[in-house]
Order: C-alpha cells, then structure tokens, then sequence
C-alpha cells in the first residue's frame, strides 16, 4: 500500500521561494498543494505555469479549492473545502480530475466518500500553529474515522518526524505537512526524512 507525502504551500511565503522549494522536492512527494487563499485565478495559473517550468509534473500539482484554475491548467488534482462545489457534481463534470476533500468530522468523511471522493485530509490531529485556538482532534478521532470510510485518509495537523508511526498506525493512509517542510532550514533533507518514514512504514523489511 503507497503511503502517501503530501505538501502544502503556507500562503505566507514569496511564491519565488515557494517555488523553489517545490522544484527541489517534488522527487520525494506525491503530491504539492497550492494554497494560496489570497491570490487570484490568474495568479494561481501563473504559479502552475511556472511549477511546471521548474520541472513539477503536473500530475503532483494540486490546487486547493478552485476548480476553475485546476480544469484550466490541467492538473491532476484539486483539493475541495466545505464551501466548494459539491463533490458529486464536480466528479460527473470533471471525471479526469483526482479530488480530495477537506474534512472535520466522520460524518463528512463519509458524505466526501460517497459521493466520489478519491481521498480526504483530515485534522488537525496534534497541536499545530495555525491553529493555536482549535483543540486538536487526536489520534482516537483520526483512528474512528480511517475505519468508517473506504477511501485513503490523508493526516494534517503538527505531523512531526516522531509522530508519523502514530498517525500510520491509527490507519491513515498518509501524511500532508506544511511548515515542517516549508518552513524548514533545509526543506530537502526534512522532505527526505518524511518520505523515509512513510516508505520504512510500508515495508518492514527494508529497516
């Protein structure tokens, strides 16, 4: 079973820099988000365009809840929110795009995998510090809502290199980090670490 690696942008960093960054780990990723709440359709397609330049295949290239900017630039996926279209109708007009949903509770888990949700990410699970006024969710949350759907549950929320085997355990199928990546001095080597602890996690054997 892949365990999966995925990154989102912070909203809060030059997009030169962003970039950069991207360009440099997308080897090790599966998937790169770009969530960008401030910036416009155009500029969104800009950024994709220059991702691309970089050498970022489009197929690990995920836009966060505009639609319209992922059919355009032909990515592979787009991350919805609870105030996006509805999943049901964007999967019957986009069948080709890969769609994951952002989610709270299982009852949404549920909804999302039902109406064609390829995967959801799900949290936040440990204390983070873009969320410093939310109570965190914790593992037995996470762990409830991995065994009540059928589709892949992507981790969010203060994932740490020490906690990974927990949030693996309590049945996720992946992790999705922010500034421990982003923000990280050496975003390579944190990148690396991540992925090791993901794939270590899959096969035993290879420890």
């Amino acid at each position: 079973m892949n365990r999966e690696l995925h990154i989102v942008s912070t909203g809060r960093q030059p997009i030169p820099e962003m970039i950069g960054i991207a360009k440099e780990i997308h080897p090790y990723i599966d998937a790169f988000h770009i969530r960008e709440k401030q910036k416009t359709a155009r500029e969104l397609m800009e950024i994709v365009n220059q991702l691309k330049a970089e050498g970022v295949p489009s197929e690990k290239i995920v836009i966060n809840d505009r639609l319209d900017v992922g059919a355009v630039t032909r990515v592979k996926g787009v991350q919805l929110a609870n105030h996006s279209l509805d999943i049901e109708v964007v999967k019957d007009v986009f069948p080709a795009l890969r769609l994951g949903c952002s989610v709270h509770t299982v009852e949404e888990a549920i909804y999302a995998s039902e109406c064609g949700a390829d995967y959801v990410i799900y949290g936040h699970i440990f204390p983070s510090q873009s969320k410093q006024d939310k109570e965190p969710r914790g593992l037995e949350k996470l762990k409830e809502l991995t065994m009540n759907v059928k589709i892949p549950v992507i981790a969010i929320g203060g994932i740490q290199f020490e906690n990974v085997e927990q949030v693996l355990e309590a049945g996720a199928q992946g992790i999705a980090v922010l500034s421990g990546v982003m923000l990280a001095n050496d975003p390579v080597q944190a990148v690396k670490k991540y992925s090791a602890k993901l794939r270590l996690r899959e096969s035993p054997l290879s420890k």
